[in-house]
């Protein structure tokens, strides 16, 4: 494979890591309300969401939260409204919920838990009645209540509701572990670690930002030297052809073949030498590379050098050019036949 074909893959390995990793989801790290105080702060973690900090993905359904103007928890039961979320055990898996306006006992006349994934605790009855004087009302018997017209203390207590799926309650048993999706295709969950994702999947972002400022310059120069070694392989594949299409191709008996380029034994005339440890060429000439295969001369290589211009090539590579012309592949020079030869 060619560097030029293996350029589409490298490309591909470099940048799908950074494709996967942007594609990612959001992470489902532990969120809340308040930030910087401990009272009245509610932690939100599966299989609870907090809308808008946390991914809709983070939560099963039903089981939302939103952050009120005042830095309130609250939840919306389909059939009873909206609550204050007060505290949540996920342990136990239970909610603990109030009422905004402070009357939990107007909201109990209508309370229905149906359509959410929630149940009441505890049940209890009570039975509400309406009198049309305080002074009616057997106090050692009722107890008023102050939001309905009557002070009473039923407003001072909470409304403790639990739920059973997803249970959770193994894995948050374990100080180390969180409970979780196995993946985004599934409602099925698992215990995982409870380390920050957020924080990790930050991390992980940076190394990537990191790596790609190192490796970015050093591909580009990979790049750049790949272009020329193709470039280097494209001439030499050129002049390999030109030989075999000179030498191989068969010519029709009654046309007249003419050559342009010089025979073997005035090819043979010109000089040639073996290079040594310095890898000097024998003209004096400075030059480190051969100028029809583009590569560097090495020690004990043959060279060819032409005698009128003392041009200076690979045997091969100039003995090939002049079978096929008469003219030094640098100057455009004709040379005659060696001195050596004439004399």
């Amino acid at each position: 494979m060619t560097f030029s074909k293996q350029i589409p893959l490298l490309l591909f390995l470099f940048f799908f890591p950074l494709r996967t990793a942007s594609s990612d989801p959001k992470p489902c790290y532990t969120s809340s309300c308040r930030h910087g105080e401990m009272d009245g702060r509610i932690n939100v973690r599966f299989p609870f969401w907090l809308f808008p900090k946390q991914p809709e993905s983070c939560g099963q359904t039903g089981f939302n939260l939103l952050c009120t103007d005042h830095q309130e928890t609250t939840i919306k039961l389909p059939n009873s409204g909206t609550f204050l979320v007060r505290d949540i055990d996920y342990r136990l898996q239970r909610i603990r919920l109030n009422d905004p306006k402070k009357c939990l006992a107007k909201r109990l006349l209508t309370f229905d838990a149906s359509g959410s994934p929630f149940s009441p605790l505890h049940l209890l009855n009570y039975v509400f009645f309406s009198c049309p004087r305080e002074e009616d009302v057997n106090h050692s018997l009722y107890k008023p209540i102050h939001c309905l017209g009557f002070a009473g203390d039923l407003n001072d207590q909470d409304l403790w509701l639990k739920w059973d799926s997803p249970n959770c309650s193994v894995c948050e048993a374990k100080a180390n572990l969180r409970c979780g999706f196995i993946n985004n295709t599934t409602l099925q969950v698992q215990c995982v670690s409870s380390v920050n994702s957020g924080l990790h999947n930050t991390s992980l972002q940076v190394l990537q930002i990191i790596c790609f400022s190192l490796i970015g310059p050093v591909f580009a120069l990979t790049f750049c030297v790949g272009l020329v070694m193709c470039s280097s392989q494209r001439v030499s594949s050129q002049i390999q052809h030109a030989m075999i299409s000179g030498s191989v191709t068969p010519q029709p008996s009654d046309q007249v073949i003419t050559r342009t380029g010089l025979d073997e034994s005035t090819i043979e005339s010109y000089k040639k030498v073996e290079l040594g440890e310095s890898r000097r060429l024998p003209t004096g000439s400075n030059d480190v590379v051969c100028s029809i295969c583009l590569s560097e001369y090495a020690t004990k290589e043959t060279v060819r050098c032409l005698p009128e211009c003392e041009h200076c090539f690979h045997t091969g590579c100039i003995d090939a050019w002049l079978k096929l012309h008469s003219s030094c592949p640098v100057c455009r020079s004709n040379p005659s036949p060696s001195r050596e030869m004439c004399n």
